[in-house]
């Protein structure tokens, strides 16, 4: 009994190690031509000025707005992404859903960190959301290039 508790825990932590190690890869991961500026200027998303004001100092209560603007456009982007997929765009791949999972906890480190007054861990949390964002701003860039051929 004992030793199926622990075999059961320490799956569960490599499984957890596992994703959050293929989440970061599939968000290092660069394509041939970044189409994420000229996606958010085209859907007018807050992003690049987020991720600049991320760079800079802010206390805990300066991130809301940022947090705020990120969730606006990753409804945005997920609902277009979503919608290309009824004109043969295809859907969500797994790598997708896997940073839609991943989006959502950041979210809830987002919301802890925040509470405990930490604003490094809350940063943190957002500069990730915002990378998560970027993907898939770049992503309804490459689909509406591919669409144009």
């Amino acid at each position: 009994m004992f030793a199926s508790i622990i075999i059961i825990v320490f799956s569960l932590l490599l499984f957890l190690y596992w994703f959050r190690y293929t989440c970061l890869l599939i968000l290092s991961t660069k394509t041939a031509k970044d189409y994420t500026a000229q996606a958010a200027r085209v859907n007018q998303l807050e992003l690049p000025s987020v991720q600049a004001s991320l760079q800079t100092e802010l206390a805990v209560e300066g991130l809301d707005h940022l947090h705020q603007s990120l969730a606006r456009d990753y409804t945005l982007l997920t609902s277009l992404v979503r919608h290309a997929a009824e004109f043969q765009f295809g859907g969500f791949t797994l790598e997708q859903r896997m940073l839609m999972i991943d989006y959502k906890v950041m979210q809830l480190w987002f919301a802890l960190a925040k509470r405990t007054s930490h604003a490094s861990h809350a940063r943190l949390a957002l500069e990730e959301m915002a990378d998560i964002v970027a993907h898939f701003a770049n992503v309804m860039g490459e689909r509406a290039a591919a669409s144009r051929c």
